[in-house]
């Protein structure tokens, strides 16, 4: 049973009694079981499973400690709510909205389209955001705000003065809510404010709410938990595992936990069961420099004959990447228990390259993913466009790939069959209104004055011997700026919807839209693109390859999509699960925030150069020495017997010398002069 397996400190803070509650749990010293433990006590005690919410930092940390549940409480584990916040408030939301769920990068094409079509007036000496960079601190307020509005927020972060621009940034915002509106589309953020509204309105389902990593919980996070208003909290975390400031992160939240619940009790963990004594040691002498917000010593329980962590010195970064791909040739031990952790993903790709050099497998978690593979996004895509009417997003991203048709193209091939079917482009597609015309004169939307931006129409006539079926003559090709080449695409386009429109299972759909001359002539272009070489031949073995790896890809969705009967579901599951993802085996790649929640048997730290990392750039921008500080702290307890640090000199290619980070002299490894 969980609950006999806990230590004293453990088993005290499982078995604490209903109210506000706060576990200050650092690296290594059980946190899973104590959760696992709490769950179980709180099954024993009468609390039914579908009463307790279990929010995590990843879905995968939520299934495992279900599993956990279930060795000793079978199938009533599976009653527990539990997942991510944006993963709980999708299942509450997606019978209640008709839930199109979009990757920031997708809503970003859409949100610069709108900012591009701006014009500023009285323009200061501070320039405007450009619309990428707004689309991102858009994103950031809404994490990270209280109550203020957006141009307070942008003064309490000391940024230059834009209150000339709030206008224009305001209605940017508005036009932008509205259109995701229009279309169905919902973000991450969307979910979680939508479920905070509509929890406000009715009383909390659940008697308590579990909450892991609550050092990472941003504002909006929190307005959830504020939402719900459980009379029963748990809260787990650690102050100097703090990392995601730049998501909007508020260590205040955790710091406050007291202040904000006044009947709250606070139990510290203190034995550590994963790293050795002398690893310990060194990470505790760096991150007692932050402030100690609740106190806390660290026992050491690893039994294992310590290693006393080295620290490695190169002259070059070159050498220090071929320097670590050698011991780690030389180490002999499991690949996969070995990890380079670094603070910029620019680290990863020498060592990757030395490592590929001595035939050393690795594995990146944070590239790109299974669900960002062209191939993988595209069928996607496809299957998106006919179930969602709406989804602008894949027309576009589909639309694209045809002979002399971008992005700007395709949009505007959009907006032609919205027209033509008032409102539904699936209509408008297969049943164009012919007393509407496709493409008119229009203006752009600015926020100061109007641009006209008009097309001359051609004779759809003009390509009757290409288009076929009953596409010949469809208004949409009245486009001027479509070719031959490009109409053929459109074609194979449209006989997707005429074949595969009513089609509502996943697993059946992937199959037969793997099999459309539209899909297999976009992997045409896609093998032929990854089989070039430098001079521009075609290496046709590695074209065969290509087309073997996506048929794998293909083989891999469709054995995910068969647990799913319905379509939508399945569309939202995937973009709810694509960020968790990592393939392959090996020596492990990662960035600091990826390595949180893991441990590796043998560790490098590489780049500890300052400027570098500590990231002197960010601190610039509004981050914290601090900040650096923990981050590095959790990436020494990663580590559990043998644990290196490494920096270089210089920097050969851009004629850079470093000094060595100031967290290598806090760390005792480098003496003071």
């Amino acid at each position: 049973m969980p609950l006999h397996n806990l230590n004293q400190e453990q088993y005290a803070a499982a078995t604490a009694p209903m109210g506000h509650n706060l576990i200050i749990a650092s690296a290594g010293t059980g946190k899973t079981s104590t959760i696992v433990g709490r769950i179980a006590h709180l099954l024993e005690s009468g609390i039914e499973a579908h009463e307790i919410l279990l929010l995590t930092f990843t879905n995968k940390a939520s299934q495992e400690m279900i599993a956990r549940v279930a060795k000793r409480f079978g199938d009533v584990a599976k009653k527990i709510e539990c997942g991510t916040f944006h993963a709980v408030c999708y299942r509450f939301l997606k019978d209640k909205y008709a839930i199109s769920l979009k990757q920031p990068k997708e809503l970003k094409i859409l949100f610069k389209s709108i900012a591009k079509s701006r014009v500023y007036q009285n323009l200061t000496s501070t320039p405007p955001y450009s619309g990428e960079y707004l689309f991102d601190l858009y994103s950031l307020f809404l994490n990270s705000r209280n109550s203020e509005s957006f141009e307070e927020w942008l003064g309490a972060r000391g940024s230059s003065d834009h209150s000339p621009y709030i206008d224009v940034y305001e209605g940017i915002f508005e036009e932008y809510r509205a259109l995701k509106q229009s279309h169905n589309y919902m973000d991450y953020n969307d979910l979680l404010i939508e479920y905070a509204n509509e929890m406000r309105q009715t009383p909390c389902p659940y008697k308590e709410i579990l909450c892991d990593e609550y050092q990472d919980t941003n504002p909006l996070q929190n307005s959830v938990i504020h939402a719900l208003n459980p009379k029963s909290l748990f809260c787990v975390g650690d102050y100097d595992q703090s990392i995601y400031a730049f998501n909007g992160a508020d260590i205040s939240i955790i710091s406050s936990f007291q202040q904000a619940y006044k009947d709250s009790a606070v139990f510290t963990l203190r034995k550590n069961y994963r790293s050795t004594r002398y690893i310990l040691d060194l990470a505790n002498r760096v991150i007692e420099k932050n402030e100690r917000i609740y106190p806390k010593e660290l026992e050491v329980v690893n039994t294992d004959t310590p290693i006393t962590p080295k620290l490695l010195v190169y002259n070059t970064l070159f050498e220090q990447y071929q320097g670590v791909a050698q011991k780690i040739l030389t180490a002999n031990h499991p690949l996969d228990d070995i990890a380079i952790i670094f603070r910029n993903n620019s680290s990863a790709d020498g060592c990757e390259a030395l490592l590929r050099e001595l035939n050393i497998p690795t594995k990146r978690k944070g590239g790109v993913s299974f669900f960002d593979a062209k191939e993988v996004a595209l069928m996607l895509d496809l299957c998106s466009l006919l179930y969602n009417p709406k989804d602008m997003m894949a027309y576009i991203h589909v639309l694209s790939y045809g002979a002399g048709i971008g992005d700007s193209i395709a949009r505007e091939l959009y907006q032609g069959l919205l027209r033509l079917g008032g409102g539904n482009a699936k209509r408008g597609l297969l049943m164009p209104d012919s007393s509407v015309r496709a493409f008119e004169k229009r203006a752009k939307n600015a926020q100061q004055g109007l641009f006209d931006d008009f097309f001359i129409l051609q004779d759809v006539k003009r390509f009757d011997t290409i288009a076929q079926g009953r596409f010949v003559g469809h208004p949409i090709l009245a486009h001027p700026k479509l070719s031959a080449d490009s109409v053929r695409f459109l074609n194979e386009f449209y006989a997707i919807f005429e074949r595969y429109e009513t089609h509502n299972k996943p697993r059946e759909l992937i199959n037969k839209l793997a099999k459309s001359p539209l899909y297999e002539h976009i992997v045409e272009i896609l093998c032929v693109k990854r089989a070039r070489n430098k001079d521009g031949s075609l290496d046709l073995d590695r074209k065969t390859q290509a087309k073997e790896a996506i048929q794998r890809k293909l083989l891999l969705l469709q054995d995910i999509a068969k647990q799913y009967e319905n379509l939508g579901r399945f569309l939202n599951a995937m973009v709810l699960s694509s960020n968790e993802n990592t393939q392959g085996s090996g020596v492990n790649l990662l960035t600091i925030h990826a390595s949180k929640g893991l441990e590796f048997g043998i560790v490098f730290i590489i780049d500890l150069m300052q400027g570098r990392f500590p990231n002197l750039k960010l601190i610039a921008k509004g981050g914290s020495v601090e900040e650096e500080r923990r981050l590095f702290y959790v990436a020494i307890t990663r580590a559990k017997t043998q644990l290196y640090l490494s920096y270089a000199k210089r920097d050969e290619i851009k004629n850079i010398a470093y000094e060595p980070s100031i967290f290598l002299h806090e760390a005792g490894l480098i003496k003071n002069t």
